[in-house]
Parts: structure tokens; sequence; C-alpha cells
């Protein structure tokens, strides 16, 4: 007589419940582990000026001490154009896992979207503030070849020949742009102005004498303001700069209320990761301390300080919009 074999619905439904615990469980970790991988490729940080321009100088200063940080290649991409805003826009379209960064600027993600009639993104809206680097002041810069040593007399040359005298920019919208048109109207003169796709060009054409002047950062300036090959005549910090001592600022040669300012910051699109910020955060944070690099970026201008923290940022670029929202409208700066 044949045995009879039982079945064994306990056990079996057992088995059933346990392989089905386990797979949620591996289903649940599935994104941990992804974040806790990140990053497994090289990163892209893209800068929206030409090489040689503040934010190239600082982005590739900063990009290899991150690159070692977060173990993978931080790659530094030019896409200049339109102020900066063709490339905040391509990372505001990018997927937000990380590996599509932007040197964020005053020009792209502050200004732009007040001066040109259609923006293609929101910059209160489709970023992620993940670092403020902090700000270079502009330096007011005119060819030797311009007949004035001082501020007063540059004013006085602008007087007696109205719209003669140009001044460079970055492009429509810059900061650059801003300053200029600031100053015009705070010494009562009026300038030209000629807008390049980056610095890097808008100082080569300054330097050959193609154009007379520039408000431009620091950065792409030092050099050549030291070494006479342009004559630096104002500055835009409170109190002089140790790398320009002789320069005064514009207070100093009585123009008040000039506030135009470079920021720059690390941002990605809007949705990022907080884990994934926060390891952004923690590369810019040390790669900004390094005592091989922080001198670099000392000795070009940069001063550190303020909205320490993504939250800080945040509210960093609110102001930043509501302040350029009151200046644009009153200079009645608009893109062609």
């Amino acid at each position: 007589m044949p045995k009879l074999i039982r079945p064994l619905p306990r056990l079996t439904a057992r088995r059933r419940l346990l392989q089905g615990a386990a797979g949620t469980l591996a289903a649940a970790a599935l994104p941990a582990a992804r974040a806790q991988a990140w990053p497994a490729r090289s990163i892209r940080l893209v800068v929206g000026f030409a090489p040689g321009g503040g934010t190239d100088i600082v982005a590739r200063a900063l990009a290899p001490r991150m690159s070692e940080i977060l173990g993978q290649q931080v790659v530094v991409e030019n896409r200049a154009g339109a102020s900066g805003t063709i490339a905040a826009d391509l990372i505001a379209k990018s997927p937000a896992d990380g590996y599509n960064l932007l040197v964020g600027h005053s020009n792209s993600n502050a200004i732009a979207p007040f001066v040109f009639p259609r923006t293609p993104y929101d910059p209160g809206a489709d970023f992620t503030p993940i670092t403020y680097i902090g700000y270079v002041p502009n330096v007011l810069v005119v060819n030797p070849g311009v007949p004035a040593r001082t501020v007063p007399e540059l004013i006085a040359l602008a007087k007696n020949q109205p719209g003669v005298y140009t001044y460079a920019s970055s492009g429509v919208g810059s900061t650059q742009h801003l300053a200029g048109a600031l100053f015009s109207q705070l010494a009562g003169i009026r300038l030209t102005h000629i807008p390049y796709k980056g610095s890097g060009q808008a100082i080569v054409d300054l330097l050959a004498g193609q154009v007379n002047m520039n408000f431009d950062t620091m950065p792409p300036v030092l050099e050549a303001a030291r070494s006479g090959k342009l004559r630096a005549l104002a500055i835009s910090t409170p109190q002089r700069l140790a790398q320009l001592p002789d320069v005064p600022t514009f207070t100093e040669v009585g123009i008040r209320g000039f506030d135009v300012t470079n920021w720059y910051a690390i941002m990605g699109p809007k949705g990022l990761a907080d884990d994934i910020v926060a390891k952004v955060d923690d590369a810019v944070q040390k790669a900004m301390a390094d005592p091989s690099i922080r001198p670099k970026l000392e000795a070009q201008g940069v001063q550190f300080g303020g909205a320490r923290t993504p939250a800080e940022f945040s509210g960093f670029i609110r102001a930043e919009l509501t302040k350029y929202a009151k200046l644009v409208n009153e200079l009645g700066v608009k893109a062609e």
C-alpha cells in the first residue's frame, strides 16, 4: 500500500511569505544602493561663459580637488552665450541625477529673467541650490590709450563726448552690462555698450584698444592691471583690496550706490536628491578650504563668506532676484 504524501500548506505559505518579504526588502534597498553608489561616473560642471573669464577660472580651480574628493572626474564644460543662460537652460533641463551641475552666476540665475523677453527657465524654481562659493568685485579698467587716470577725469571726458566712449561686457544683461549702465546713471554720462559672449574676448579687445573700458570681475583683469596693460580706476568692494591696494573704491571716488557684483555658486537641476546635494556641498566646501586652492582664489579677488548652507543659499537667491528686478527696471536694461 503506497504511502500518502500529505501537503504542508502552512510551510508552503510561510515560504511564500518569507520569499515575498525578501523581495520587498531587496526592492526597498535598491534606491539606497543607487544613492550610495553616486557618483559612479564623471560629473559635468557647466560654465556659461568662454574660457578665460572669471567663472571659468573659479571652476577650473575647484574641479581637480572636487574630483579627488568625490572619486570621479569633474569635467568643466564651457557653453558660452546669452549671458550664461544657454548653460543654465541646459542644466535646468538635465536629469536630476547629480551628473549635471552648473556654476551658477548672478547673470544667469538672478538678472537674466528681468532683461530677456523670454528666459527658458525659472531661476527660482528650476534649480537646486547647492553651494554658494563667493563673489568677486567689479573693477573699472580702461585701456591705457584713454586719457584718464581717475574716475573724475573719465567722467569729464565722457561728458564732453556723449556716447563716444565704449564699455565691453560678457553679454547683454550681464553684471558688467548693469555695472556700466549704473555707473553711467550715477555719473550722469552716456557710454556705449559693446556686448561679447564672455569676458575672455571682451578683455582681448579691451587690451587691443577696440573698446575703451570694462567693468569686469577681478580674475580676468588682475594681471593686466598690475602690469599696466590696463589701468584700474575703481573697485566695487566696501574697502580697498590687498590685490590692488592703489585702486580706490567707487565710494571713495564719489560714486555712491554702486551695488553690482558677480557671485559664483554650484547648482543642479530641480529635484536633486538631498544626499547628493550634501555630497557636492561637502566636496566644494573642502575644495575651497584646501590650502593649495584657497589662496589662489583669494589672489583672484574671490570674497568668501555668507550663504554657507544650501538653505541659506536659497534665501540669498530670493533676495538677489528681488534686488535685480528693481535695478533692471530702474536702469531700463533690456535685450533687443
